[in-house]
C-alpha cells in the first residue's frame, strides 16, 4: 500500500473522495466501509485457514 500512497499526491486524494462522496452519497459511505471491511476479515481469515492446512500437509 505504501507504493500507491507515493503515486497519489493530497489533490489526487481529494479528487477521489469527493468522486466518492458525489456517486455513493454520504449515507452510503458507512456501508461500502463496513462491506469492505467485511470483505478484507473474510480474505484474511481465508488466508490464514489456507496456512494452516499447508502446515498440516507438510507435517503429515
Amino acid at each position: 500500500m505504501n507504493v500507491l500512497a507515493g503515486m497519489f499526491g493530497p489533490t489526487e486524494i481529494i479528487l477521489i473522495v469527493l468522486v466518492v462522496v458525489i456517486l455513493f452519497g454520504g449515507r452510503k459511505i458507512p456501508e461500502l466501509m463496513k462491506g469492505i471491511g467485511q470483505g478484507m476479515k473474510e480474505f484474511k481469515k481465508a488466508t490464514k485457514d489456507e496456512q494452516k492446512d499447508e502446515e498440516k500437509v507438510k507435517d503429515q
